[in-house]
């Protein structure tokens, strides 16, 4: 079937996604009533993205989209901040200038839906057997979904990478493939007297919450465990503390105030044995501009805590629909085209990682990974839970909350007693956070 023949034209588009809508008791997506108006012919069709390789690929390849729609397309591409601000004055004031939206699933989606700013796709995505939803990978999916509606579709995917010294690891074994074996390896390397660490990783209160998810998932924990705070648990209190101390005995000094910008160049110039980060920052450590560690540097699998190797495969980025878009339709169209199985495997070809399984069980798609990297990411994601921060409304305030156990952990501090603090102060958390959700 031909490119073009892949897609509907705007008018048989816009009966296919009424009926469709329909069908699933969702509406026709259309114009939005609460907006009003209506878009004329020269009215281009505006996405919002964030400044990423996906964002930018796409938008070299937006011709193909234009030709198809007979639409014009503007593209804005900005910080993460700006993204952010954008949308908070646009969407409260009920904006109109905006149709697609680039949106982190995980920090946006509960929040936006509870405002009603996302328009429904459940009738859409699960109608066109063409599109192929169940191709997704099972936790990107999941993560899609809010109050049992498709609110967004994935778009790029993330897993967290042991990253490691292939030179210093190779008499010791190889990688390490447990957390125990992880501790054991960076103990023995660690040189601090030299400046040289075992490990090094995120320690800043907030920002380290998600890439330390996958140790208290590996661990038994959870963030919230039948509607109620979780870390206070034994499994999480034990993963508090193992981090910490690897972190205090093998790290560097000042890890508290590491985010992933000081973390990276630690690992990147050859300064530490270990790193765990996302699996999306791996060119930086092959550039030999940046990184003196390019060809030592080696990939491996998160390693196995008591309760196996349980990383998270998350969506980092999703597009969704302004519920007050007056393209509703061509939107959906543009999301379509952007998220369809030949584009995200164009795009893996190309090292942007997606979130269909077709693209993963091709080996055309990965090549543009190095092979043990590849190999990596389809065990992280075959592995991975589908969050890597609390699904709560105030995202922001409640990794803080998680964030402190972890800090006094690095810091040396006992974990148990903070944990337990943090723990009350989640709990109170959680009912405020429900009762704004169900308001």
């Amino acid at each position: 079937m031909s490119t073009s023949s892949q897609f509907l034209s705007r008018r048989s588009f816009g009966k296919a996604a009424a009926g469709l809508a329909a069908a699933a008791g969702v509406g026709s997506l259309g114009a939005c009533s609460a907006g009003g108006g209506t878009a004329s012919a020269n009215t281009p069709l505006r996405i919002m993205a964030i400044n990423h390789v996906w964002s930018q690929a796409i938008r070299r390849r937006l011709k193909e989209f234009e030709s198809q729609v007979g639409r014009r397309v503007s593209m804005t591409l900005l910080t993460a901040d700006q993204l952010s601000n954008s949308y908070n004055v646009k969407l409260n004031a009920s904006g109109t200038d905006v149709d697609v939206m680039m949106i982190r699933a995980l920090q946006d989606q509960l929040l936006f839906g509870r405002n009603g700013w996302l328009t429904d796709l459940t009738g859409l995505v699960k109608g066109e057997p063409g599109y192929d939803w169940p191709d997704f990978q099972d936790a990107p999916r999941e993560v899609s979904v809010t109050g049992g509606k498709v609110l967004s579709v994935p778009v790029v995917t993330e897993r967290p990478t042991l990253y490691y010294r292939k030179d210093l690891v190779e008499s010791l074994g190889g990688p390490p493939r447990t957390l125990d074996h992880l501790m054991e390896m960076s103990l023995e390397l660690a040189d601090r007297d030299r400046k040289f660490f075992g490990f090094v990783g995120r320690g800043q209160r907030n920002g380290a919450v998600s890439q330390w998810s996958s140790f208290l998932y590996s661990f038994g924990g959870d963030f919230i465990v039948d509607g109620a705070s979780g870390i206070g648990s034994p499994e999480a209190v034990a993963a508090y503390t193992y981090y910490g101390t690897l972190l205090a005995r093998t790290g560097p000094p000042g890890a508290t105030n590491m985010s992933l910008e000081q973390a990276m160049p630690v690992f990147a110039q050859g300064k530490a044995a270990f790193y765990v980060d996302a699996d999306a920052i791996y060119s930086n450590f092959l550039d030999p501009k940046i990184s003196t560690v390019g060809r030592t540097v080696g990939f491996a699998p998160f390693p196995a805590g008591p309760a196996g190797a349980r990383p998270h495969n998350i969506p980092s980025w999703s597009l969704g629909i302004n519920r007050f878009s007056l393209l509703r339709d061509e939107a959906w169209e543009f999301i379509r085209w952007a998220s369809s199985p030949r584009m995200v495997a164009e795009l893996q070809a190309d090292g942007i990682p997606g979130a269909r399984r077709s693209a993963w069980s091709d080996p055309r798609t990965l090549a543009a990974f190095p092979p043990e990297l590849a190999a990596t990411m389809r065990t992280n994601a075959k592995r991975g839970i589908g969050y890597d921060r609390p699904q709560v409304l105030q995202v922001g305030r409640s990794r803080d909350i998680v964030g402190r156990p972890l800090v006094a952990g690095i810091l040396g501090e006992r974990v148990a007693p903070v944990a337990r603090d943090a723990d009350a102060e989640f709990n109170d958390f959680l009912v405020r956070d429900n009762r704004h959700r169900e308001s």
